[in-house]
């Protein structure tokens, strides 16, 4: 069996025996009242389109691209996606954290440089204070603000031609203060609608910092909700040293909410 379907396998199994485990604790603590924790664990197989501005002047500028469905193989190691929130009368505090470390290829013109590889590492985490504008039976919209904190890092290898074998390993760290609103709609047959939407950056860490998500939920139980849909995740980020970074990452959802 190759490496990557060791990794495939082992997300799977590992989402699989979180999810029994968060299903069977939620299962005996929906019925309290007071303060709700909501914990969702969720798998996110994201393309990666990735420009990184690099300090070489004969290649000033390196493109990699990851579709969603190679992104599976293209894992380095086992990667990390969940969210929580606790949620007290009409304000909630809402996490998420993502680690995907990933590596591909990288085509050349085979001029000075024959090809080479790129391994990207992304690790963020968001933090939120949400208030409930809008709490109705069927529908409900939060609105508020937070940050988002980013780790990115990448080691670059140009094969040599004309020119020897370079290789450039390049980090950045920053926080993204963000304005966000989600939108909650219920329908019939214990099917509903989410929409999340962030935006930020300004300048402070990133020129740039977005997020989409749109999903389409069921409820199996009171306490368990299944969401499938779809997340655009995106930064524009220039650093010091003539390096920079302009990552988007989208793809489908696959999530289960249980609360607490």
């Amino acid at each position: 069996m190759q490496p990557y379907r060791w990794l495939i396998l082992s997300v799977v199994v590992g989402l699989a025996v979180t999810l029994g485990a968060i299903g069977a604790l939620a299962q005996v603590t929906s019925a309290q009242s007071g303060p709700q924790i909501l914990v969702t664990p969720y798998l996110w197989p994201a393309g990666v389109n990735t420009a990184i501005k690099t300090p070489l002047p004969q290649v000033p500028t390196v493109n990699s691209d990851v579709g969603a469905v190679q992104l599976l193989g293209h894992l380095n190691a086992v990667p990390f996606m969940g969210s929580a929130e606790i949620r007290d009368g009409p304000f909630s505090l809402l996490g998420d954290v993502l680690h995907v470390p990933v590596g591909t290829n990288i085509t050349t013109r085979n001029i000075f440089f024959q090809g080479g590889n790129a391994a990207l590492t992304t690790n963020t985490g968001t933090a939120l204070f949400l208030y409930h504008v809008i709490d109705q039976p069927f529908q409900s919209l939060d609105a508020g603000g937070g940050f988002r904190a980013w780790g990115f890092s990448t080691e670059l290898t140009l094969n040599g031609r004309l020119l020897p074998t370079v290789s450039v390993s390049r980090s950045a760290s920053w926080a993204d203060p963000l304005l966000a609103a989600r939108y909650h709609r219920d329908f019939r047959d214990g099917f509903g609608l989410t929409v999340y939407g962030d935006f930020g950056g300004f300048d402070v860490g990133a020129h740039v910092d977005w997020q989409l998500i749109g999903t389409l939920d069921y409820a199996l139980r009171p306490w368990a909700t299944l969401r499938l849909g779809y997340r655009s995740l995106n930064f524009n980020y220039q650093g010091g040293d003539n390096v920079g970074f302009n990552v988007h990452m989208k793809g489908p959802i696959i999530a289960a909410s249980f609360r607490f």
